[in-house]
């Protein structure tokens, strides 16, 4: 979603959170051409770019401090090859539910396409 801008969100029956929002990013990182900032109140997103975990997820063969495979490496791939090769995303955390207009537009319709099992799109999110 761009503030006052063109949005989108979907759905996926029985996923979980933390691959819809990871599916949103590569999505808007694919989109839109210009550098931007991804705003989002993920830390799952947010941190791994921030912290940097994805290069050491890479020199560790995709598993994590626990030694375990990365969860939703099928989408973390793709998302960090993306990220790296255009060079100018970057990325802020937001406070989920704490009346940041945009996250909380973003949040309502994305339980909107969950709910209505239908994706939904437009030129301006309504207010």
């Amino acid at each position: 979603m761009v503030p006052d801008g063109p949005f989108a969100a979907g759905f996926e029956a029985r996923t979980t959170n933390q691959r819809m929002e990871l599916t949103a990013t590569l999505e808007a990182v694919r989109r839109f051409d210009e550098p931007f900032t991804v705003v989002s109140d993920s830390t799952y997103v947010v941190h791994c770019f921030r912290d940097g975990w994805w290069e050491k997820w890479i020199r560790k063969g995709w598993v994590n401090a626990k030694r375990e495979p990365v969860a939703n490496r099928d989408l973390w791939e793709p998302l960090v090859a993306e990220v790296v090769e255009r060079g100018d995303v970057s990325f802020e955390w937001v406070k989920g539910h704490s009346g940041d207009r945009w996250n909380d537009v973003a949040d309502r319709l994305a339980v909107e396409a969950g709910n209505l099992q239908a994706p939904l799109s437009g030129e301006a999110p309504p207010a």
